[in-house]
């Protein structure tokens, strides 16, 4: 029950962080809550009411005065969070039509807009948990303090609205959003993957040889798998003594009905048992970035993809995506990718999972985009470019095998569509990216 408690935790942590419910929805409440408590403490210490100038209030014995501001000031802001939601509506939409309806995410992840509905949501609640305090029977009473309140928070919204404008015209920014995604996934790799790339790390044999695993733990919901509890899933096993091997990855999409994982010595498993399996993963109806590192690297391509397509024909916006997908495959390529074999206690094989190598992230980042850019010169350039910077970076050879790989598909490619005047460049480009991973093969050998 703990472990699945801290699962829905997690869950209600990250959603805290990226959907317009929960944090407006906690602003809105606190400040409602102020209003209520500020002018329930003026009523019964009426001392309070005394610090107010009295150029703001002429007469602090008149209610009507209180009301007038308090119900102005909140149909105001509900005037301008209309207005708010219609600029954010707006903006979600060319932004999922122009550039790639994943980014939604990124949109509604932004703290600025939360800040932004929250604030003025919570005014419009300060203003009516205080209306009612201002009353003119059976004993008049004007909570002056709890209005100047008030009227300090219209302010802040005043300019709150001006800053979140501002915001709002730079976020719609192509380099904005992509720079914002890259970010984003390279912190989420840094969670991931924190302890730096090993060239000493020994391929050991199958771990897996040797077990059995017959008897499949099936998912009873459909979605996309967003997190694996990998602590949990070591905690289970031991406790029934089994070994577990995962069969699907963060990010795959897993039907109703189709197992999630295989058990060893499954008669040991009871239903309570199996369910408990189940709750460590975490299914969804849409990927999120909360362990898939390869998200965050789809929603750039999907970015980049459209820029090269002939109906916007952007060849600017490809190249920044490609620039940003170099700085990510370079944070992933000099950090250890997570354990895949877990063990409890040591040497006693708990359970197996995959994650993403470098090798698929790489094909995730550039294959697409070099199938689609055969004929534009600048964004297959800016691709070698990009290889040869992440070659640079790591001392890995079987990486940088890959990166020279890909490099001669992105040449191959370009061959079949170009004519050998245009070409020669591309050319000139590989050599230097197999110039440069030859010098680096000889430094490694020579240390």
């Amino acid at each position: 029950m703990r472990e699945r408690l801290t699962l829905l935790f997690r869950r209600a942590m990250y959603n805290l962080r990226g959907g317009f419910l929960v944090r407006p929805l906690i602003i809105a409440l606190t400040l409602g809550c102020a209003g209520m408590m500020l002018s329930w403490m003026e009523e019964e210490a009426p001392g309070v009411s005394a610090w107010v100038p009295r150029a703001l209030f002429p007469s602090h014995a008149d209610p009507q005065v209180a009301q007038v501001i308090l119900a102005g000031i909140a149909a105001s802001i509900m005037t301008v969070v209309s207005i708010v939601f219609a600029i954010l509506l707006m903006t979600l939409t060319l932004a999922s039509m122009q550039f790639s309806p994943r980014i939604i995410l990124s949109f509604a992840r932004d703290r600025v807009t939360q800040w932004t509905l929250g604030i003025f949501l919570g005014t419009f609640s300060y203003c009516m948990a205080a209306l009612p305090a201002a009353r003119s029977l059976p004993k008049p009473f004007a909570p002056v303090a709890t209005v100047l309140g008030a009227m300090l928070l219209a302010f802040a919204c005043v300019c709150w609205l001006l800053f979140f404008i501002h915001h709002i015209s730079q976020a719609i920014s192509v380099n904005q959003i992509v720079d914002k995604i890259a970010s984003e996934t390279d912190a989420m790799i840094d969670q991931m993957m924190p302890f730096p790339h090993r060239l000493d790390h020994l391929a050991e044999d199958d771990p897996l040889r040797g077990y059995t695993f017959e008897t499949a733990v099936s998912t009873d919901v459909s979605g996309y798998i967003r997190f694996v509890d990998s602590k949990r899933l070591v905690a289970l096993a031991k406790l029934y003594r089994v070994k577990a091997r995962v069969l699907r990855r963060v990010g795959h999409f897993v039907p109703a009905g189709v197992p999630l994982l295989m058990v060893s010595k499954g008669d040991r498993l009871t239903p309570e048992a199996t369910a408990a399996f189940r709750g460590a993963f975490d299914l969804g109806p849409s990927r999120t970035l909360q362990q898939d590192v390869e998200f965050g690297v789809l929603q750039i391509v999907d970015i980049a993809l459209k820029a090269i397509s002939p109906a916007v024909n952007d060849p600017s916006t490809a190249i920044s995506c490609v620039d940003q997908l170099s700085r990510i495959l370079i944070r992933f390529a000099s950090r250890e990718p997570p354990d895949s074999v877990l063990y409890d206690p040591p040497g006693v094989l708990r359970v197996s999972m995959g994650w993403i190598d470098f090798e698929k992230l790489l094909d995730s980042a550039f294959e697409q985009i070099r199938m689609y850019s055969k004929t534009d010169v600048a964004v297959s350039l800016r691709m070698l470019r990009a290889l040869a910077d992440i070659a640079t970076t790591t001392a890995d050879p079987n990486f940088r095998r890959l990166l020279r790989n890909r490099g001669q598909r992105i040449v191959t490619g370009c061959a079949e569509r170009l004519e050998e005047e245009e070409l020669r460049e591309i050319q000139g480009r590989l050599e230097t990216l197999e110039r440069l991973i030859g010098h680096k093969e000889i430094q490694s050998s020579s240390n």
